[in-house]
C-alpha cells in the first residue's frame, strides 16, 4: 500500500516499478493499492510527512514497511515477502 498525503499524491515514479514486478511475478500473487493518509484514521501516524511510506501486508497483517522512494529496497522487500 502506497500511503500518501493529499497535497502530494501517490508516488508516480514507483508505480512503474510495481507494474514491472507484477508482470514478472504474476497478478495472482501481488496486489498494489494507494491510500490517502488524511482520509483514513488508521493511517493517522503517517500524516504530515513528505516521505512516502509503503506498507506490506500478508494475510491481512502488516509484515513490512519501507519509508522513502528507494527502488532497490522496495523491489527486494516485495520479492522477499512473496
Amino acid at each position: 500500500v502506497d500511503v500518501f498525503q493529499a497535497w502530494c499524491g501517490p508516488c508516480k515514479t514507483v508505480m512503474d516499478l510495481f507494474r514491472k514486478i507484477r508482470n514478472e511475478v504474476g497478478s495472482d500473487l501481488l496486489h498494489f493499492a494507494v491510500a490517502e493518509a488524511d482520509s483514513i484514521d488508521a493511517l493517522e501516524r503517517y500524516r504530515g510527512k513528505c516521505e512516502p511510506v509503503f506498507l506490506f501486508y500478508a494475510g491481512g497483517e502488516p509484515v513490512a514497511v519501507v519509508r522513502g522512494v528507494n527502488a532497490p529496497r522496495l523491489q527486494k522487500t516485495i520479492l522477499e515477502q512473496l
